[in-house]
């Protein structure tokens, strides 16, 4: 057995006992009639000689659990990291016993942690990255106008169309649609679809006869499909001029000139890289100085974890309007080989926790309440809440200043 796996006994009995047996008639006797009482009215000892005692005993450990637990964890100073595993030893209308295996943190050795030579590359960004930015901002700021009349779809082009299809002689369920906007080269449609609208132009029809990819749906992979297609308008994407306008729109009030735009591009996208080095460079610490750090992690403690992750990304899907049997369904994935794939992640977390705790621990990492509070402050300026709010949603000053000594004990292993 580990250092950190601790086995607990404890006995709830006499009037404690008793009492938890009380609570978990009540609950029971609730739905009960009968016959000679009211629903829920029948005495104790009526509704003991009809369904035995031993009837209550598991409500009547739930209660005792809860109570169990807490004494346990004020009288013997335990601090578990997970939830422990619970075994009923023994029960009877006297006593219950219950044995608690508590896993607390296991003991962290740490390796060396500075000086760690990690290699942190600069920044670099090349004159086609510069290019590439400007054109997704020029993109991103288009506009979308009718193309003048006499006019045909290009590549990049948006047609709005009229089409219905036909598969073995038959209207394509799910195959026609009016005023659809389709935007030429975005490959929304099947292979050809597209491309055969080039060079079309407005109140123009065309029949199209293609034939389905090998990946596309069982029922008509392969199939010939023939498309009766009209253009009912071509819309295409002008894009804004290199000006001081356009440098406005950027809220680039200091930007004049194309030199300067080019610049100020370039000094964005050193920044996001930079960024992107800086989360990698810790990422590596991290990573080199828990290798030098000696820690046996419990299962429970990786279990426990695994868990957590996956509550959060249940959380995600739920914002996204879908629950985790729906994820499954067109994943392929299942709760088991979820588990197995969080687990190195899980593990990983865990084992930076452990170091960062203990780098804190060794070099005195103290947080006062001043300083947590004034970060909080700043917090909630930047979320546009209140102080009080933000300590409601983290918790407490505690979550905070743990923040804070973690940050701290990053720096430290930065060097």
């Amino acid at each position: 057995m580990k250092k950190n796996v601790i086995v607990k006994e404890i006995k709830i009995e006499g009037k404690e006992w008793e009492k938890c047996l009380d609570g978990a008639f009540k609950k029971k006797n609730k739905d009960v009639k009968l016959d000679g009482f009211r629903k829920g009215a029948a005495p104790k000892d009526i509704f003991i000689k009809k369904f035995g005692i031993e009837s209550l005993y598991m409500d009547a450990v739930d209660s005792a659990v809860e109570t169990a637990y807490k004494k346990l964890l004020e009288e013997e100073d335990i601090k578990p990291v997970c939830e422990p595993k619970l075994d009923v030893k023994s029960i009877n209308e006297k006593e219950c016993v219950l044995e608690f295996t508590f896993i607390t943190a296991p003991e962290v050795v740490l390796g060396e942690y500075k000086n760690l030579k990690v290699k942190k590359p600069t920044a670099k960004v090349s004159k086609e990255e510069i290019n590439e930015e400007i054109e997704r901002l020029r993109n991103q700021f288009a506009e979308i106008k009718v193309k003048e009349e006499g006019s045909k779809i290009e590549e990049g082009d948006t047609a709005i169309i009229d089409f219905k299809g036909y598969v073995d002689g038959k209207v394509l369920d799910g195959g026609t649609g009016e005023n659809y906007p389709l935007e030429i080269g975005s490959h929304t449609f099947i292979p050809g679809f597209e491309e055969g609208l080039i060079g079309l132009s407005v109140n123009e029809e065309k029949e199209l006869n293609l034939t389905f990819p090998e990946n596309y749906t069982e029922e008509l992979k392969n199939k010939d499909v023939k498309f009766e297609v009209k253009v009912k308008e071509i819309k295409t994407r002008v894009l804004p001029e290199l000006n001081e306008d356009f440098y406005l729109d950027l809220s680039y009030e200091d930007v004049k000139t194309k030199e300067e735009f080019e610049n100020k591009v370039k000094e964005t996208i050193t920044e996001r890289k930079n960024a992107e080095i800086e989360d990698q460079y810790i990422e590596d610490c991290l990573a080199k100085a828990s290798d030098n750090m000696k820690v046996d992690i419990n299962e429970e403690i990786i279990d426990d974890e695994v868990h957590r992750m996956m509550h959060q990304f249940e959380d995600q899907l739920r914002m996204q309007g879908l629950n985790i049997e729906q994820y499954f369904e067109f994943s392929g994935m299942t709760h088991e080989k979820m588990h197995e794939h969080m687990e190195p992640e899980a593990t990983k977390r865990i084992k930076y926790r452990y170091l960062l705790e203990k780098v804190a621990e060794v070099e005195n990492i103290d947080v006062s309440d001043e300083e947590a509070n004034k970060q909080a402050e700043e917090m909630a300026s930047n979320y546009g809440i209140t102080k009080d709010e933000l300590l409601k949603a983290y918790g407490s000053l505690e979550v905070v200043k743990y923040d804070i000594k973690m940050r701290n004990a990053i720096e430290i292993i930065k060097g």
